[in-house]
């Protein structure tokens, strides 16, 4: 009896969403219009009925059913039919995932000028994004990326000025992104729910900034910051604790910065923090490899190859173990260090017989460190990438948390061109 309760919670979880929420309507084309109503039904759907998502169900349990699908089948359930389609590029099964504490991770990445992937660990499978609509110029430039919400957005640079792409993996398309109020290259940045943080970075002339800017993936809109105390490129953001921080960085060709910088949303004002990143940058060397897990800092040391973990009330670094790849031999370039959920991930490269590959290998903290070492596993691994011909622009490297951190704000729906089943 207290199973099938249960059950019963589980199946109507749906019901307590607000009319609004769930009582949307979708335009298909030639003027159809589609409307899915997510009130309590009376009774259930006739078997069979043209109306109903799963003959059989009620709309509210297939909807939760769908919900809890993996999202790399979304491609594939979109080829069902009209209306499986519509609801798909809606975006109103991520507000109900969200609803339901769904979450997945995805890790996308760029390698070569070929395009973009994005890997679902845990389906183990690789899926090609379609191409940006970009110019030469910025197809082949170096690039920054960043995930927020359900947007991955790419920075580069095109034959007159910075632009920014991004890509909705609601609609799986891409489009021209509002620009910066102050573009820049090689800033720091980090991301929290649907808002990101720019900050620091060089302008088109090569002045080094000290400016900074917020972004709302629900309005598709930048917001000025107030300024940093000190301007910084090649430097790295994080957000942890409910605040951004801004470590490493050099203010001019041959000057480093060991100092960090502290956001408070509250007062609005940064805090400069000395020492906190004693691994001064030099010319040649990569920003900051940093991410955290759980409200905790780690960072790479390039020149050992260790992974260190960072006291936030002692303001001091502590060494966990090492590596499972090199991060010396190219001054922490071709590097990728990044959270993805309650495990940290390295992305490297590899050559072998077979020719060269990508690695991705995750560790949890939550294992701790076992006689000295770090019990990295390897989650995931493309084969044949063509590593010689561009894996040192790997920082062009994000990972998305697939899930809205609000509701979405739906709107009427124009039915899009079919797509390939294995975009992503």
């Amino acid at each position: 009896m207290a199973l099938w309760s249960d059950k019963k919670k589980m199946l109507c979880t749906s019901n307590k969403i607000n009319k609004y929420f769930l009582d949307y309507k979708l335009e298909g084309d030639k003027g159809r219009e589609i409307r899915l109503e997510g009130e309590v039904f009376d009774g259930p759907c006739e078997n069979g009925s043209n109306d109903s998502l799963f003959p059989g169900l009620y709309d509210d349990v297939a909807l939760n059913c769908l919900a809890w699908a993996c999202r790399s089948d979304y491609s594939s359930l979109s080829c069902l039919n009209m209306k499986f389609n519509l609801l798909i590029k809606s975006g109103y099964l991520y507000g109900l995932r969200k609803q339901l504490g769904v979450v997945e991770h995805w890790v996308y990445l760029v390698c070569d000028p070929r395009g973009w992937e994005a890997y679902d660990p845990m389906r183990k499978k690789w899926m090609k994004l379609p191409k940006i609509p970009c110019d030469e110029c910025f197809y082949h430039a170096d690039k920054e990326s960043l995930a927020v919400g359900c947007e991955l957005l790419v920075f580069g640079r095109e034959l007159f000025e910075f632009a920014i792409w991004k890509y909705s993996v609601v609609s799986r398309d891409w489009v021209k992104c509002e620009g910066m109020n102050q573009p820049r290259c090689l800033f720091g940045s980090g991301t929290l729910g649907s808002v990101a943080i720019v900050a620091g970075g060089s302008d088109k002339n090569g002045n080094v900034l000290k400016s900074a800017e917020l972004y709302d993936s629900l309005s598709g809109r930048w917001e000025m910051l107030p300024n940093m105390h000190s301007p910084r490129r090649l430097c790295s953001g994080f957000f942890m604790d409910g605040k951004f921080y801004v470590i490493g960085g050099m203010t001019s060709h041959t000057d480093s910065l060991s100092c960090g910088e502290e956001f408070d949303f509250k007062t609005m004002k940064w805090k400069k923090i000395d020492g906190m990143y004693p691994n001064v940058n030099k010319a040649a060397q990569a920003p900051p490899l940093v991410a955290v897990v759980d409200n905790q800092l780690y960072a790479v040391e390039h020149e050992t190859n260790m992974v260190k973990k960072y006291d936030n009330e002692k303001n001091m670094w502590s060494v966990l173990g090492r590596l499972p790849v090199r991060a010396d031999s190219s001054n922490g370039w071709g590097l990728a260090f990044k959270a993805c959920g309650e495990q940290l991930l390295v992305v490297g490269g590899q050559r072998g017989p077979e020719g060269d590959a990508i690695v991705l290998n995750s560790w949890s903290p939550k294992l701790g460190v076992k006689n000295g070492t770090l019990d990295w596993k390897v989650l995931g691994l493309k084969e044949h990438v063509g590593i010689g011909h561009g894996f040192a622009r790997i920082r062009c490297f994000a990972t998305s948390v697939c899930s809205l951190p609000e509701p979405v704000k739906f709107v009427p729906y124009i039915a899009p061109q079919s797509h390939d089943m294995n975009d992503a």
